[in-house]
Order: C-alpha cells, then structure tokens, then sequence
C-alpha cells in the first residue's frame, strides 16, 4: 500500500483542523456537565454510526445487528474489569478483538447471502444475543446487569468527570475516524467501493468479493467493541437494555440521516440524533416514533442523507455516497 495514503489530503486538513481546534476548546468554555455528558454520548455514536458505515456504507451490505457487537464489546469489558482486575488499557483492545471474533463468527457462515436474508440473519443474531446476555445469570448477571465497573485510568490516575472523558472520547473519535479513512482510500477501501456498485462486476476482475465482504464487517465489529467498552467504563453499568433491537435501528438511523459512504456523514447524523432527543426531553416517550419518521423522511426526500446536501461538503474523500466515484480504480489482489 503506497505511503501516500497514509497522508492527511492538504485539502482535507483546511476542514478539519478549525473543527478539531473548536472541540478542543469547546469544554474550557462549557464546563455543564450534562451537556459534556452528552457530547460523550455523541462521540460514543459517532463511532458506531462510522463502523456500520463501513459494512452498509461502503460495501453495501444489510448488517441490522450492530448493538449485538456493542454489547457483546460492553460485556467483555465489563467482565474483564470485575471479575479479572483488567485495566481500561487492555480491556478497550480486548473488547474489540472479541467482537470481531464474533463478527467473523458470524460473517464467514452468512455473507453469501444477500440483501433480506443477510438482514434477517443479523437481525436473528441480535437477538440471540440480547437472550444470551439475559439469561446467562452465572456470566451475565441477567436482567441485574454488571454494576462497580471501574472508571478509565491511565498508570492509576482514574478520569472522574466528564470533561475528562470528553478529551479521552474525542481522542478515540479522531483516532478510528482516521484509520477508516485511510482504509477507505486504500485498495481494500476501493475494493468495498466495488463491491457495493456491482458484485459481478468486481468478480470479473479477480476480487474476492467474499473475503473482502468478511474483512469489511471484522473491521466494522471490532470498532463496534471499543464503542462498547468505552461506554461500559463510562457509565460504569451496563444491562442488556442498552443492546435491544432497537439501538440498531438508532444508529442505521443515524447513519441514514447523516450520509452513508462518507466519512462526513456519521458524524453529522450521530451528533444531530443525539442532541435533537435532549432538546426535546418532553417527548422522549416518542424517541422511537420520531426517529421512526426521521428514517422513512431521509428516504424519501434525502436518500443521500445531510452530507449530500450540495455546498455542505466539497472537498474530495468525504463526499457522500452519491458523489464518491462508481468504480474501483484497481482491484485488490
């Protein structure tokens, strides 16, 4: 792979920096710790929203069960920290490797398939997950959850507040958003790309369509595990309530809203659907409802989500999905 994709654009850099430079400032100046809690959430989401979008972005693919590898991330961490003293700097990789351990799990069986089916069957793995999590008690603990899960630390300094897991977050954030770019301007990223305008097309000049398709959804897991374990060691409980069918259902919303195929995109959805719930407490009863009309609105009228709309994004490598090219420019070998 040659060096130069490796290489922030110069181009890319002039829109991002001023961006990293606000955030970086942002909780000197807001220092409410409801409101760092919740740009916390929302770059725990960013996260997520990005590693779907590597699977049903990128490669087209219908994955519907990502909160099962979130959790599956959660829980690892979770036990690893309770039961075995792990510290945060080892059961954050660790939480990601088990779930893309999973994800091949699943992956290598089931990504023949296409479209419904493949959808139905991620959706059938959420689900055994949520009843495995709440009913393995001796593991699991069940319905109780697992409480006393210890806060992040670095070398024994435990972060305690939220404006210092507001900087350990936005670390993580720039960390995984520029490994997925670099992934997708690499040939393996061209290859998704490929694979998700034509199949037959990109198996007619010699690409594993199926290892490609195997390694887009490793990937996309294992970011989904760290999102988990961060979350463990942030809200310091978890219960299989957090891992339901519908947080899947949240975070395609997000990603459908803010633009699929882009690296853009996630963010935008992510932080927008997080917020938009804690501007309207009053009608959190009807979460589910409105991003229920959310989802069927961008579809209908947005399909390209918010990174598309034209004169948001200009600069090459994180236009959306309808404004990247439609063919790989070479095949992976």
């Amino acid at each position: 792979m040659a060096l130069y994709n490796f290489i922030p654009r110069r181009s890319n850099l002039k829109l991002w920096l001023p961006v990293l430079g606000s955030l970086l400032i942002f909780p000197i100046f807001v220092r409410n710790e409801y409101i760092l809690n919740t740009a916390v959430f929302a770059g725990i989401y960013v996260i997520l929203v990005s590693s779907l979008n590597i699977t049903n972005g990128y490669t087209g693919l219908f994955s519907f069960g990502h909160a099962a590898f979130y959790g599956i991330g959660a829980y690892t961490a979770a036990i690893l920290a309770t039961r075995f003293n792990f510290p945060f700097l080892l059961t954050l990789p660790l939480a990601g490797i088990v779930a893309a351990i999973f994800g091949a799990a699943i992956a290598l069986p089931t990504l023949r398939l296409k479209g419904i089916f493949l959808a139905l069957v991620t959706i059938g793995f959420q689900q055994i997950t949520f009843l495995v999590i709440m009913n393995w008690i001796g593991l699991t603990r069940g319905p109780m959850g697992i409480p006393g899960i210890p806060p992040a630390s670095f070398f024994g300094y435990e972060l305690k507040s939220n404006f210092e897991y507001y900087y350990l977050i936005l670390f993580l954030v720039v960390g995984v958003l520029f490994l997925i770019s670099r992934i997708v301007d690499s040939r393996v990223g061209r290859t998704f790309v490929a694979i998700r305008e034509d199949e037959l097309a990109a198996q007619s000049i010699s690409i594993n369509t199926f290892r490609a398709k195997v390694l887009s959804f490793v990937l996309a897991t294992f970011f989904a595990g760290i999102a988990g374990a961060f979350f463990a060691h942030h809200a310091r409980f978890i219960s299989a309530d957090s891992f339901r069918l519908e947080e899947t259902f949240h975070i395609l919303t997000m990603l459908i809203v803010g633009g699929m195929g882009s690296i853009l995109g996630p963010v935008i959805g992510a932080v927008f659907l997080v917020i938009l719930p804690e501007v309207f407490r009053s009608l959190a009863e009807y979460r589910g409802i409105v991003y229920g009309l959310i989802m069927i609105a961008a579809i209908l009228f947005r399909p390209e989500g918010i990174a598309g709309v034209p004169g948001i994004i200009s600069t090459r490598g994180i236009l959306s999905r309808a404004e990247r090219p439609q063919v790989a420019e070479e095949p992976a070998p």
